[in-house]
């Protein structure tokens, strides 16, 4: 699927470059011809992080083959069948691809806010290979900050960014301060009344198919007071991850009596106790996990 989506865009990139218009003219013509296609919907498109699959995008790339004089076909004959729509195709990928914890509609307006309107809907050709958060609770039981250390693997050319979505615990509570600490830096921020964030991490240089990239970022709250964590910091992930490492490190004033790890994966559930380490704090290790929510808790 990958091998096709690349092949249109760089059949497309390379017609554009032939015609010698820029996207902001093409995009102008097509829509002298009554056809409308954003602009970045046609970078997306050339750069591969995107590939044209409702009917309208389809008949849009009909139009841009006259437009750049290439054959008929010759870009719509490089791009794999649509995916299936409708009920029954919703139904099967709710459990993998719909949010778990907070209401789809409300992701869906934060993602709008960040210009990525359709990212619930797309195939994503960023993976998530590692993630490795640790959280820091403070000594009032709140949560003070994470760090996070992510690793991904392209599945297609062109890949410069990654969205993070982050529930804050404290609906109450302000969003966290978003900081970019290793080979990214933060773009497009939104985030609601209920204490969810949605942020573009920038890549320092886009990756290719099969080049793999780590970042680092830090979620810190103010305090204190600390936001409430309801004793718990989990992460929900609507699509499988190899390995995922939570920390969680307690300040010796206020340690817990007790901690478990727990997961969810559609109707399974699983929990089991932790012991604190001498430093603290506890850790759990999730392999080839999700979708599904992992995390830990503690009284």
């Amino acid at each position: 699927m990958s091998s096709g989506i690349t092949t249109f865009a760089t059949a497309l990139r390379s017609a554009i470059e032939a015609s010698g218009l820029s996207l902001d003219r093409i995009q102008a013509r097509l829509q002298t011809r009554g056809v409308s296609v954003s602009v970045t919907a046609l970078s997306y498109w050339q750069s591969g992080k995107r590939q044209p699959e409702r009917a309208s995008s389809l008949s849009a790339v009909r139009v841009l083959e006259e437009l750049l004089s290439i054959p008929s076909g010759a870009l719509l004959g490089l791009l794999p069948p649509p995916r299936p729509r409708g009920s029954s195709s919703r139904r099967n990928l709710r459990t993998a691809d719909q949010p778990l914890t907070f209401p789809r509609e409300e992701l869906q307006a934060l993602l709008e806010q960040v210009g990525a309107p359709d990212a619930l809907d797309l195939r994503h050709q960023l993976k998530l290979v590692g993630l490795h958060d640790q959280c820091d609770i403070a000594p009032d039981g709140g949560q003070r900050a994470v760090t996070a250390r992510a690793v991904f693997q392209a599945d297609a050319d062109g890949q410069d960014r990654w969205l993070l979505v982050y529930a804050q615990g404290d609906p109450d509570a302000d969003p966290p301060s978003l900081e970019a600490l290793r080979n990214c830096s933060v773009g497009r921020t939104a985030a609601s009344e209920h204490g969810l964030l949605v942020a573009e991490l920038l890549f320092e240089r886009a990756i290719n198919r099969g080049e793999t990239h780590l970042i680092e970022y830090s979620l810190a709250n103010s305090g204190p007071p600390y936001p409430e964590c309801r004793n718990t910091h989990y992460r929900e992930f609507r699509r499988p991850v190899r390995e995922y490492l939570l920390e969680v490190r307690f300040d010796e004033a206020n340690t817990p009596r007790k901690c478990w790890q727990y997961s969810r994966t559609g109707l399974a559930e699983d929990r089991r106790e932790l012991q604190l380490d001498a430093a603290g704090g506890v850790h759990a290790v999730a392999l080839d996990f999700g979708p599904g929510v992992f995390g830990i808790e503690w009284d």
